[in-house]
């Protein structure tokens, strides 16, 4: 993810530097890191339950911020490495707060006096956890936030700096090549977090299962410095930010609030910067912000060379056009939060999985944490079928290049994610029910005499969701706005990621406190044998319908997009959706 607009970034020129001979020390770096950070996630609630004492709703809760920071962090990584640091020393800097969070986990699974001892099975009796030893988990937690979120906005780019070569005919063909092989590296890392390393946590236990992980990460940071004198390393820019750019247009127009002087016909009196650009005038959309490109005194408010001597009084009509693109996309973006929820309930689908038989053969048992890869799955292959056989039939009946719209795929998305906690929440009726009929109601360890397989079908569902939302979200938003403001696609996505991780959380917290009033006991019970998921996934299903319904509704602002055939009138350029810009996660 790349924020940032104006001239071309400085390179150090040396032949000698980058090329295909950096690619092992970016990728093995990416990989590891995405290894180490997922395999320590995954597991995470169990746990938080076992030695922090936490009820499977509160650590539900903290993980849900937990990720929020972490992608909310992303975005500010992104700007930092673009106007400050420089994408090198970006992803170096977070490659090592990431281990010494990791470091910092370690330490509390090696150090007994770090955490609480495990409630007495016998006695029911827990023992109560400190401030310290809470302060200790949550730094190792702030730690591996801020280094994802310098990561991995920002590795997958510096390794296309390291191939950037316009004056090589087939750099093109390189650079998607590279991008091909960053993703299946980022899969293939993703599902082996979500399989070895878990099972490594549930076979040898958390000091080796956390110690796994932490090794892989120090080789992570090892192998990208042993690069470092091959890498080109783009410096920071010190011209203008797209994302700066934006607040200056904002405060700029609130600024100038009391100046009705709304339509002018003289398109000198507009600020246009650089003085070639193709934006003439502004539209008359959202007129009110027309107000921040007047110039109302060209000797104030211009320099000699013809730019704005104070950015924040005046700011181009390109900045302009800009934040009025992103103010359009608004709502559209704000469909996408109940899908990420209902993907950041996972922690309450492991506990289900565990306490059932999850035998593939007599002697192997897939750990509970590890269904996840079914998700993973699905969403893999649905993304290659939809692109290779779906694409050529429906592009023949509907005319589009991509078989759908985007804002098509975007709904098929939501109603599939609804659906599929549907059929989350009759798969757990279904599991509660037999353990209440084997008398297992007290024992929320107890294995239920049902197979875990059954939960495979609403993984799959999710992950057709995820891709087909995904995508179309990108493709969609890539559409609407402004070339200049193509990477703000995948911000916008990493930014509802972590809107959505919040928005859970505190749903997660409303629900255990809401359905716990006058004695009762909780939905979110950690003893799920005695709560009741089932009635939580039935309302998150209710909402995501409503937030289908909502989306309906938004989509007729947007007809004119409909058919993806459409850009803003101001956008003169047509090309293809650059499947770079889609969020790694």
């Amino acid at each position: 993810m790349v924020l940032k607009m104006g001239t071309e970034s400085q390179v150090e020129e040396n032949p000698r530097k980058g090329g295909l001979r950096t690619m092992p020390f970016i990728i093995v770096n990416e990989s590891f890191e995405r290894v180490a950070s997922f395999g320590l996630q995954t597991n995470m609630i169990i746990y938080l339950m076992t030695y922090y004492n936490m009820s499977a709703a509160t650590g539900t809760s903290i993980l849900g911020l937990w990720g929020a920071l972490s992608n909310g962090l992303a975005l500010f990584g992104a700007i930092t490495a673009d106007f400050y640091l420089g994408r090198y020393r970006a992803v170096a800097y977070g490659s090592i707060s990431t281990l010494i969070g990791m470091i910092i986990l370690w330490l509390t699974a090696m150090i007994p006096q770090l955490k609480s001892s495990p409630c007495s099975q016998i006695q029911h009796v827990c023992n109560g956890v400190t401030a310290l030893q809470l302060a200790v988990l949550f730094s190792s937690f702030v730690f591996m936030s801020i280094g994802a979120g310098f990561v991995r906005p920002c590795s997958i780019i510096f390794g296309a700096d390291q191939l950037e070569n316009k004056k090589n005919p087939n750099n093109q063909r390189i650079l998607e090549s590279y991008f091909n092989w960053y993703y299946a590296s980022s899969g293939i890392s993703t599902i082996l977090a979500v399989t070895v390393i878990v099972y490594i946590q549930d076979l040898y236990g958390w000091k080796v299962g956390f110690g796994v992980p932490t090794i892989l990460m120090f080789l992570s940071v090892l192998m990208f410095q042993i690069g470092s004198p091959l890498y080109i390393k783009v410096k920071a820019k010190t011209t203008e930010n797209l994302v700066i750019g934006l607040f200056q247009a904002a405060v700029a127009a609130f600024r100038k609030r009391n100046n009705t002087r709304l339509s002018l016909s003289d398109c000198d009196e507009y600020y246009r910067w650089p003085l070639e650009s193709e934006v003439l005038t502004p539209s008359k959309d959202f007129r009110c912000l027309n107000r921040a490109c007047m110039i109302e005194d060209p000797q104030r408010d211009l320099n000699p060379d013809g730019s704005a001597s104070n950015p924040w009084n005046l700011s181009s009509v390109e900045q302009v056009e800009s934040l009025k693109a992103l103010i359009k996309a608004l709502p559209m973006w704000s469909t996408c939060f109940m899908i990420f929820v209902d993907m950041n309930v996972f922690s309450f689908s492991l506990l289900q999985t565990k306490t059932m038989d999850r035998h593939i053969f007599p002697h192997f048992e897939v750990p509970a944490a590890s269904f996840s890869v079914f998700m993973i799955i699905a969403l893999t292959i649905w993304i290659a079928f939809y692109d290779r056989v779906l694409v050529p039939l429906l592009s023949k009946y509907t005319g589009q290049a991509r078989g759908l719209s985007p804002v098509t795929r975007m709904g098929i998305g939501l109603i599939s994610s609804a659906m599929s906690i549907a059929l989350s929440a009759i798969t757990e009726s279904i599991r509660r029910q037999r353990a209440i009929e084997e008398g297992l109601e007290d024992d929320p360890n107890a294995l239920v005499n049902m197979s875990a397989m059954w939960f495979v079908p609403q993984y799959a569902l999710l992950g057709v969701a995820a891709a087909t939302h995904g995508v179309g979200q990108v493709e969609f938003f890539y559409a609407l706005f402004p070339k200049s403001m193509s990477s703000i696609a995948s911000s916008m996505y990493t930014v509802g990621t972590a809107v959505s991780s919040l928005i859970g959380s505190i749903l997660v917290s409303g629900v255990d406190w809401l359905s716990s009033t006058g004695g009762k006991t909780s939905w979110l019970s950690s003893n799920i044998n005695k709560g009741h998921i089932d009635y939580f996934f039935w309302l998150l299903s209710f909402l995501g319908f409503l937030n289908f319904l909502y989306f309906l509704v938004v989509c007729r602002f947007y007809e004119s997009l409909n058919d993806g055939s459409s850009r803003l009138s101001h956008v003169a350029e047509e090309k293809e959706c650059d499947y770079r810009l889609l969020h790694e996660s």
